[in-house]
């Protein structure tokens, strides 16, 4: 394929330029009449597509506003969610030293209570009635009941105090636990959310992205295809005068994706494969399997610059298009062009031959700029 590229060089310095005879005005005029047909189609169709991208823009722009929103309010509820969680932490933080301090004091008092009521047990009923009996007086008897009595409810209060207390404050911290535990799922939830919200929002960028460098593709397109077509215009008046004119060629870049195929069948080798057992180099076009003998038909108008055999690809007509865009036809069982005509789209440059291993088919190549690109991104889809 570098024979290729040095012989596209070549021939581009060569500069070839096919002027209408006298003899082929009718039909030169023909078939600038039949191109400005096909400028003017293809620009309406520029047209349309320039004003659905401009609809698509709108409709993401759009979205891209509500997930700004959307974000904003995530952004206010996690923050929220923050500051409610932090008050949750501090509170619990609050309340742990406050139990601990409680279970040290239960734990220190538990001595002396368990003395107290080990003594009282060890008096009973007999013991208190010892008690009262070595008491003078009625008064003095009325005293001691009341005494033993008013320390058995304190130690009882101050157990069942104790135990109220530490058993509410248990509940709470574990009321607090159960708050942070659902708040750290909520936050949890909240950045989620605002997560797929960012991905959401650089994925509409990027395709706004897109969108605008299409747009300005389309526009440089169209612009193109315009002056294009004032110089078919140019040539048509020049014909109804009867002067002399230089064939006119629509550039190949406006017609992307509205190619049609070389021939009809169906894609064996894909651009960019591997080629040879060491797959050191790769495909600069595709391969496409269709009957031998079929016709294979130019994709675009424009000059033949190469009509001969060539090594690994049998016989191989090239067609430069105008500013460096060639589309390249190989494998061809016959010609039917020779170097230096001028072809129309759709014309026949030759029929489908048999490659140097497996079945009968075409090989197709394009080049923009003079750099092979592949062929699927510029032919109709089908």
């Amino acid at each position: 394929m570098r024979r290729v590229t040095a012989a596209l060089l070549v021939l581009a310095s060569a500069g070839i330029i096919v002027r209408a005879t006298p003899g082929a005005a009718l039909q030169d005029r023909a078939q600038t009449e039949a191109q400005a047909r096909r400028a003017t189609d293809r620009l309406q169709a520029l047209q349309r597509e320039a004003e659905a991208l401009a609809a698509q823009e709108t409709t993401l722009l759009s979205e891209l506003r509500q997930l700004d929103v959307e974000r904003d309010i995530q952004n206010e509820k996690l923050k929220q969610i923050g500051a409610d969680l932090d008050a949750v932490m501090r509170q619990v933080t609050a309340t742990s030293p406050r139990i601990d301090a409680l279970e040290r004091e239960r734990t220190s008092h538990q001595p002396e209570l368990a003395s107290r009521l080990v003594e009282l047990y060890k008096l009973g009923n007999g013991g208190y009635l010892r008690m009262l009996l070595g008491v003078n007086d009625l008064r003095q008897i009325g005293r001691a009941y009341r005494t033993v009595a008013a320390m058995a409810e304190l130690d009882r209060q101050l157990i069942e105090e104790h135990r109220r207390t530490v058993e509410a404050l248990k509940a709470e911290r574990a009321r607090l636990e159960q708050r942070r535990s659902v708040m750290v799922k909520l936050q949890q939830q909240a950045r989620a959310a605002r997560t797929a919200l960012d991905h959401a929002r650089e994925s509409r960028a990027a395709l706004v992205a897109q969108i605008d460098a299409r747009r300005d593709l389309n526009a440089r397109l169209a612009g193109e295809l315009q002056a294009a077509q004032q110089k078919l215009q140019q040539a048509l008046a020049a014909f109804a005068s009867g002067s002399a004119t230089e064939p006119v060629v629509l550039p190949l870049r406006a017609f992307q994706h509205d190619l049609e195929w070389p021939t009809p069948g169906r894609m064996t080798g894909r651009f960019g494969r591997r080629l040879g057992a060491s797959g050191g180099s790769s495909s600069n076009g595709v391969e496409i399997a269709a009957p031998e003998g079929g016709p294979v038909r130019a994709v675009h108008e424009g000059t033949v610059a190469y009509a001969e055999p060539f090594t690994g690809y049998g016989n191989l007509v090239i067609v430069d298009h105008g500013g460096q865009s060639y589309s390249l036809y190989g494998y061809l069982a016959s010609l039917d062009v020779t170097r230096g005509a001028r072809v129309e789209r759709a014309e026949s440059v030759g029929t489908v031959g048999q490659p140097p291993t497996g079945g009968p088919a075409l090989y197709f190549e394009l080049r923009i700029d003079g750099k092979p690109v592949d062929p699927l991104e510029w032919l109709r889809r089908r």
